[in-house]
């Protein structure tokens, strides 16, 4: 039903966007400087501009009972099909059959999380941790919500190298197996950043939980 490659192409084509836009203009922070909030804005934008209807910060079903709007979880990006709006109060259509808006159950949720080995005071100590109980938690999440059909967690990891990202992602998929998580098997792109911090690539993983 979604063709997450082409989803995970989108995204990364974004954050590729801005970080080849850092190396033109010599910029003094680069990409794995960017708050994690301005990093999903990017990635809504690499959606948006490959023709993906995106929506941040959504509500998750089983807390639209909450009487004010303001309260409850919320998903970082919700990914339609064709720029179509989201149906708050449609049930899944399968197949995304209906009229202009997609239902619930029919658009991908994704939670993101970004994490860098290196940071501007030095190496990341809290780097190991950040790729196992958020990622993990996170996935829990999205898997513990019956009215969410199409869910995937995105890492944007900030490395030394490729070879690091890589082995450093398949040890937080593997140990997320151990822990009894139904997940898909990641799928990874990544593209070389400026290094001005110790980072010299970025990778993007997009991990689909199993239903």
């Amino acid at each position: 039903m979604w063709i997450e490659a082409d989803i995970l192409a989108a995204m990364a084509a974004g954050l590729a966007a801005r970080a080849a836009e850092a190396e033109r203009e010599q910029a003094v922070r680069g990409l794995d400087s960017l708050a994690e909030v301005a990093l999903q804005g990017l990635l809504a934008e690499g959606l948006a501009g490959a023709g993906f209807g995106v929506e941040r910060e959504v509500r998750y079903p089983s807390d639209r009972g909450r009487r004010l709007r303001r309260e409850g979880r919320r998903c970082d990006l919700v990914v339609t099909p064709e720029g179509r709006p989201l149906d708050e109060a449609a049930p899944a259509r399968g197949w995304f059959a209906g009229g202009p808006t997609c239902a619930l159950g029919d658009a991908l949720w994704i939670e993101v999380k970004a994490v860098a080995q290196f940071r501007a005071s030095g190496p990341n100590r809290a780097y190991g941790g950040a790729l196992q109980g958020p990622i993990w938690r996170d996935l829990v999440k999205l898997a513990r919500e019956p009215a969410i059909v199409h869910a995937a967690q995105l890492v944007v990891l900030f490395g030394a190298d490729e070879a690091t990202a890589t082995h450093d992602l398949a040890v937080t998929v593997r140990r997320g197996l151990d822990r009894g998580l139904a997940l898909d098997a990641p799928r990874v792109v990544g593209f070389p950043i400026g290094d001005r911090l110790g980072n010299g690539h970025c990778a993007l993983a997009l991990v689909g939980v199993l239903r």
